[in-house]
């Protein structure tokens, strides 16, 4: 019989060794609370530009012996590390990306891919030239609703899916805190930040990825108002240098349409937050209220939505029912050590970037954006 001590390195051998850059709110309040639960993972390098950030992120997540810096290219010089997550403001994201998937690292990077179809492109050559994993962190995409309805999509329940609506719409919700209203640093607002999770969850449910034009606008009429009734608290208008709310109009090579729409302080009741509604040739599925499914059946009209939790039941557990942010780190890590294929590639990401692009240029030049 093996020793502890046998035991415990033969499951170093086996544990990802995953080193942070970024320790501050996305890192806290999503990626490393989810790789502390699964047992196969291990944290061992915490790199922020706020020392601080990442001294408090090893000593809730690693061990006294972990790496702490505040220049990542030190993170990346450890050749035992396997797996980086770049959870940094946006306009970082590919130059990170790029630098630790040429050191032999596999990659999270936190949505949007990149401030910019330029930027992304030189992530998915980086990936490519190297062979090591990249993707995207769309977590909505690991939620019971979504995975139920892209099950039913491609067991072709909708039939041909030719009008779809994504949309992520806060009334007064826009984040006070960190570089959000900052446009150099993030390259948009709600648009990038929230609008990209509710397009993604729509390309993918639809397996749509070939854009041929859109039109978007941007807004900038709330932003600089003092009255505000802010869920986080008063902004400064100053300060709020990206749009309040967006929206586009995006015609796909095949026919389709899709209406995307984004805001953070919009006037208006109808709020929810990434969801999609699709229309198809033989039915209708939303997410308006709860996941719905609408069509005619026996020459009628019906609508059903599927019970997706078992939160009535007495056996019911957040073990049984995890979250997707739990889902998403544990399907990334298993694509790492099974050698698969993640669940967000970045050839699908790269399209959601390619998008949100050309709204915001269609929204500048009050032209048609052509892909």
């Amino acid at each position: 019989m093996k020793s502890i001590t046998e035991r415990e390195n033969d499951m170093n051998k086996d544990c990802v060794r995953v080193g942070i850059i970024g320790c501050g709110g996305i890192a806290n309040g999503k990626h490393m609370p989810s790789l502390a639960k699964l047992p196969n993972v291990r944290m061992v390098a915490f790199c922020d530009i706020i020392e601080e950030r990442a001294l408090r992120a090893r000593e809730k997540y690693g061990s006294p012996e972990d790496l702490v810096c505040t220049d990542y290219r030190e993170l990346l010089a450890d050749r035992t590390i396997d797996v980086v997550h770049v959870l940094t403001p946006n306009r970082w994201h590919s130059s990170i990306t790029v630098d630790a998937l040429e050191a032999g690292k596999h990659v999270m990077c936190e949505k949007p891919m990149a401030i910019n179809t330029e930027e992304a492109q030189k992530m998915l050559d980086a990936a490519r030239r190297t062979g090591m994993k990249l993707t995207i962190g769309y977590q909505s995409r690991q939620r019971a609703d979504a995975r139920y309805l892209k099950q039913e999509v491609e067991a072709g329940t909708l039939g041909e899916i030719y009008y779809a609506k994504a949309t992520a719409l806060r009334r007064r919700a826009v984040p006070t805190w960190g570089v959000f209203l900052d446009e150099y640093a993030q390259g948009g607002g709600p648009l990038i930040d929230i609008g990209t999770h509710a397009l993604d969850l729509t390309l993918w449910t639809m397996n749509n990825y070939k854009p041929k034009y859109c039109v978007g606008t941007t807004y900038h009429k709330l932003n600089k108002q003092t009255n505000q009734g802010n869920d986080w608290g008063n902004w400064d208008p100053e300060k709020f240098t990206v749009e309040d709310s967006a929206f586009g109009f995006i015609v796909m090579e095949d026919g389709a349409t899709i209406n995307l729409e984004a805001s953070w302080a919009l006037n208006t009741l109808d709020t929810r937050e990434a969801v999609t509604s699709l229309c198809g040739t033989l039915g209708g599925a939303d997410m308006m209220d709860g996941l719905r499914f609408n069509g005619i059946r026996n020459n009628q009209k019906f609508m059903f939505t599927p019970q997706l939790s078992g939160k009535g039941a007495a056996f019911y557990s957040a073990e049984k029912h995890p979250s997707a942010e739990y889902l998403e780190a544990r399907q990334w890590i298993d694509a790492v050590i099974n050698d698969t294929q993640p669940c967000v590639t970045p050839e699908q990401a790269i399209v959601v970037t390619k998008i949100l692009e050309g709204i915001y240029i269609s929204a500048s030049t009050g032209d048609i954006y052509r892909f």
